[in-house]
């Protein structure tokens, strides 16, 4: 979901559209990709992500340019796809399982999540750039400044998961949070839910308005203690 001008637009991924909300209906479709043919509840590209511009949709990623039921499916590892919202026109082809793609300070970043990598897509030539490889199936971005923060989430193996490249790597995947410098095009932080979590869907960035103080469980984990205090120039004089 991403807000709008006046406006809170939805993904819908079973209908294959973009929609807003209504009071009197379960949503009102407002767009669908050109090869869709139809408002149907079958599935058929497995739209997932949304990127906004000014106060509107700008392009949106699926899984696969079908229009059939499920269709989608057969083409998971090369089916993926960017589509610019404008024009109806396909940006890239070629992606496996793209994901939450954002424009940011002028340029058009996208979580490749088959592949387990963020890229840069020149929307003009249709050419993708890596940035970054990451340890887990990405899934949610969000950006401040040069940094970008991306979900990470361990593959369930199942039919939609299985004999993805990022599962054939030979390489163990984690669930957690990752932290991409973008100028530097290297990961630079990272938080591991060793347990209880094996997911992520989305990221957000919240403004932090009141202090925090907290420490590790010791029957958890054996990680250091971690503090959060004001910097030394803020803190008052005592009088």
């Amino acid at each position: 979901m991403a807000w709008g001008s006046g406006n809170l637009w939805v993904v819908n991924t079973l209908f294959s559209c973009l929609c807003t909300l209504h009071d009197r209906y379960s949503f009102v479709p407002r767009w669908r990709p050109p090869f869709v043919s139809g408002f149907l509840n079958e599935d058929r590209c497995h739209l997932n992500g949304l990127a906004m511009a000014e106060g509107a949709p700008r392009c949106v990623t699926a899984l696969g340019e079908s229009d059939t039921p499920g269709g989608w499916r057969a083409d998971k590892v090369t089916g993926g796809c960017i589509i610019d919202v404008a024009s109806g026109a396909t940006i890239l082809r070629g992606l496996a399982m793209p994901h939450s793609p954002r424009l940011h300070q002028g340029k058009l970043l996208v979580l490749e999540s088959g592949r387990g990598r963020l890229l840069h897509v020149d929307e003009a030539s249709g050419r993708a750039t890596e940035l970054a490889q990451l340890p887990g199936y990405p899934r949610g971005m969000a950006l401040l400044g040069r940094y970008a923060f991306i979900g990470l989430s361990r593959i369930r193996e199942s039919n939609t998961f299985g004999g993805l490249p990022i599962s054939e790597a030979g390489r163990e995947l984690l669930c957690g949070l990752a932290v991409v410098d973008l100028n530097a095009r290297k990961l630079v932080g990272l938080v591991d839910f060793k347990s209880a979590v094996n997911e992520i869907f989305d990221v957000q960035i919240l403004p932090m308005r009141r202090p925090l103080l907290s420490g590790p469980r010791p029957d958890h984990d054996d990680a250091a203690d971690f503090w959060l205090l004001p910097d030394a120039t803020r803190i008052p004089a005592l009088t």
